[in-house]
């Protein structure tokens, strides 16, 4: 079994690192720069960069945090928000990213997916996906940071953006996200059934328990986390040195 990541994930708008709660009511944090530091010299396994307002300009802002971050960070970094082309994927690429998380280009060209993938690897290609739980056992996926329904399917959406070529699968739970009352398992559980490829769990964590229910059976092979550390709630290494105790198969620092 490989190693469960533990992956701190920074929302941006601006220059701002900023967390909100179901997506909404954003509050500014600080500096990402600040923040990407310290998660690094704490022992991140990886960081995720969000540019949660994107979608509204068309474009992904992120390239001089990335290149800034890239600078001083030697740790995986996925960059995600407003990618929609392959010369997009590039740039970001260029900037220091590792991989893209795409999300609303995805559902309104699939065949992006495949594109990238071919261009530079299915590993740099994280298909991200914002659920809403619709129904017992169902949930749809939403774009525009959980404003805009797409009648798609998250469990048949995951298992065919993996078909298309994503290395990757990013779910964040929108009903959990910024609550710190847990990630939503069955939802984790539904789609890691449904693919072949590695799954990060996003939205919800607020206690290291949570950590250790959607991990455990290998559920989740990577756990994203926002407000739990950049709040201070849980410091990044008792997080880790809670993962030891629970037996989940962590990187020891």
């Amino acid at each position: 079994m490989s190693n469960l990541r533990l992956i701190p994930r920074l929302d941006i708008k601006g220059p701002n690192l900023i967390k909100g709660i179901r997506l909404e009511g954003l509050r500014v944090v600080g500096d990402p720069q600040e923040f990407a530091l310290r998660y690094y010299e704490a022992g991140a396994d990886e960081l995720i960069y969000m540019d949660i307002v994107a979608s509204l300009y068309g474009r992904n802002n992120l390239a001089a945090i990335i290149k800034r971050a890239a600078d001083q960070v030697f740790i995986p970094i996925t960059v995600g928000g407003g990618i929609r082309s392959v010369d997009d994927v590039r740039e970001m690429l260029r900037s220091g990213a590792d991989k893209v998380a795409i999300n609303t280009a995805a559902i309104a060209r699939p065949a992006l997916i495949s594109e990238v993938s071919r261009r530079f690897g299915s590993q740099a290609m994280v298909l991200s996906i914002e659920a809403k739980q619709v129904a017992l056992g169902k949930w749809e996926a939403y774009t525009d940071n959980g404003r805009e329904r797409t009648g798609f399917d998250v469990v048949e959406w995951a298992a065919r953006g993996v078909a298309l070529g994503a290395g990757e699968v990013l779910v964040t739970s929108v009903d959990q996200e910024g609550t710190r009352k847990g990630f939503d398992v069955k939802l984790i559980r539904a789609v890691s059934e449904a693919v072949t490829v590695p799954v990060i769990a996003s939205g919800g964590m607020g206690h290291v328990d949570h950590m250790v229910a959607v991990a455990q059976s290998g559920l989740a092979a990577a756990v994203s986390m926002a407000s739990v550390v950049h709040y201070g709630y849980i410091p990044l290494e008792q997080i880790r040195a809670a993962a030891i105790h629970a037996k989940l198969p962590v990187r020891k620092i």
